[in-house]
């Protein structure tokens, strides 16, 4: 009898959540990667799909070896490419172990592939572009752990001078006045492997746009495991449903035993049908695409009308 050939890869994980599209791929203890190609970061890199190498930050949660084993291979492939000098960001607590890790690449391959590493201090921010930063902060897992959140810079007229002429408005501000205030809009938090608890519901991740995290397990029967490795259990996604105010809560990290249908039924019957509306999960490919064609199909219609 022959040998079977190889089982094929799986696709990339894609959902358009506009204006942003979440892509990559996630998969529990195997690799983590997970990109959003409008603010130009991607979050861990368990692997490096090709797409990834197009965004010139990584953003590293942890140092478990399904979310930073690709690291090397994009700094080098970006190098190699003419891309740029990669650059990753990560909890301030492993940078000398990441950049240890980058460098002994340097003498197997016998060539310095280069690489700009920054440690973040909690609540530190990071500018990935003009208006755009991103804030590391801890979360709580079995090795030092980060999530972040990719906010934009707004300023806003003050309330008390809504109203008035331009010239005005001109006048007051060549003589000093301050007439506009500050804002900060949180647009993607991104929470990395976690247990449930604080950082969960910060203001920043409470109000982002989208906010994408692990859930690992979703059988009853594994709460405890959830709590032995500090991940999350569908139980405790459904009570965070209740205060999450983001438009899309996508889901990684689910383990490869866990049906991704019986997973999303599993969430509908806990949380209810309007709050599991606001879920998605990553690697289901399958309704991600359905997904994305009746978006298509809509702003076609929408296009045609008169």
């Amino acid at each position: 009898m022959l040998p079977k050939p190889p089982p094929r890869e799986g696709a990339l994980g894609f959902l358009y959540v506009p204006p942003f599209r979440v892509q990559g791929v996630s998969v529990a203890g195997e690799a983590t990667s997970v990109q959003v190609p409008e603010l130009d970061v991607c979050f861990d890199m368990g692997v490096c799909p090709r797409a990834a190498l197009a965004s010139r930050l990584v953003a590293v949660s942890h140092g478990h070896m399904d979310h930073i084993g690709g690291l090397a291979y994009y700094c080098s492939q970006r190098a190699f490419q003419g891309m740029g000098t990669g650059t990753i960001v990560c909890d301030a607590r492993i940078e000398r172990a990441v950049r240890r890790m980058l460098e002994g690449y340097h003498e197997l391959e016998n060539q310095r592939t280069p690489f700009e590493l920054i440690g973040l201090e909690p609540e530190q921010e990071y500018e990935i572009k003009n208006n755009i930063a991103l804030r590391g902060f801890p979360v709580e897992h079995t090795a030092p752990a980060f999530g972040y959140v990719v906010f934009e810079r707004r300023t806003k007229l003050k309330e008390e001078y809504v109203g008035f002429p331009q010239e005005k408005l001109r006048e007051l501000k060549d003589q000093g006045v301050e007439i506009t205030r500050k804002l900060q809009a949180p647009l993607v938090a991104y929470l990395g492997d976690t247990e449930p608890g604080a950082p969960l519901v910060r203001q920043d991740v409470r109000t982002a746009q989208v906010v994408i995290s692990e859930c690992t397990f979703f059988e009853e029967e594994h709460r405890g495991r959830a709590k032995i490795g500090k991940h999350l259990h569908v139980r405790d996604v459904v009570e965070w449903l209740r205060v999450l105010e983001c438009e899309t809560l996508v889901l990684v990290h689910v383990s490869r035993r866990t049906n991704l249908a019986l997973a999303r039924k599993r969430l509908a019957e806990l949380a209810g049908p309007e709050q599991a509306a606001r879920v998605e999960f990553l690697m289901d490919l399958r309704a991600n695409r359905a997904r994305y064609e009746k978006q298509v199909a809509d702003a076609e219609r929408a296009a045609a009308s008169p």
